[in-house]
């Protein structure tokens, strides 16, 4: 076979990378925010709990006001218990109605999507002061707690339970 009868193949063309602006924004003690909102700028963090992930912004400079999932904190996580660990990081940093948080959570349970939302605020704390640093470890919510479901396997019916043993 000579080059001439030999078929190239078409070259695909690149897609196009899609990269996130990401904008600094400049202080007396360096680059701080990740980014800036109409209301201000936030800092960013993720927090992670079994299958959830939390994307977390703090806005600095905000009425208290949090958002999951663009709704209201209140209306996305229905019970007390979770609402309290999402302003558990905020109240020990003393910062209840200084910072607004705006949340997107995929993946997980109720109560997973909660404490990836406290470790993403938690985190986005330290960002903001790492003086904060030190009382948040100390009540854990900068542990990324590595808990989750073990997989299961052949021969059992579910990760550990055998099928019933008959003598027989």
């Amino acid at each position: 076979m000579t080059a001439e009868t030999k078929k190239k193949a078409p070259a695909k063309k690149a897609a196009p990378k899609k990269t996130a602006a990401k904008r600094a924004v400049k202080t007396e003690k360096g680059t701080e925010a990740v980014g800036e909102t109409p209301k201000g700028a936030y800092l960013y963090a993720i927090g992670r709990r079994k299958t959830a992930i939390a994307k977390v912004r703090l806005i600095k400079n905000g009425k208290g006001v949090m958002t999951v999932n663009d709704r209201p904190m209140e209306e996305f996580f229905t019970t007390h218990e979770s609402r309290s660990m999402l302003v558990a990081p905020i109240k020990t940093a003393g910062l209840e109605g200084a910072v607004d948080v705006s949340a997107d959570v995929v993946g997980g349970g109720i109560m997973g999507q909660a404490e990836a939302v406290r470790l993403g605020i938690a985190r986005a704390l330290c960002e903001l002061n790492p003086t904060y640093r030190k009382t948040l470890k100390k009540l854990g919510y900068l542990k990324r707690d590595p808990r989750a479901k073990e997989r299961k396997k052949p021969g059992l019916r579910k990760a550990r339970r055998a099928p019933q043993w008959s003598k027989r």
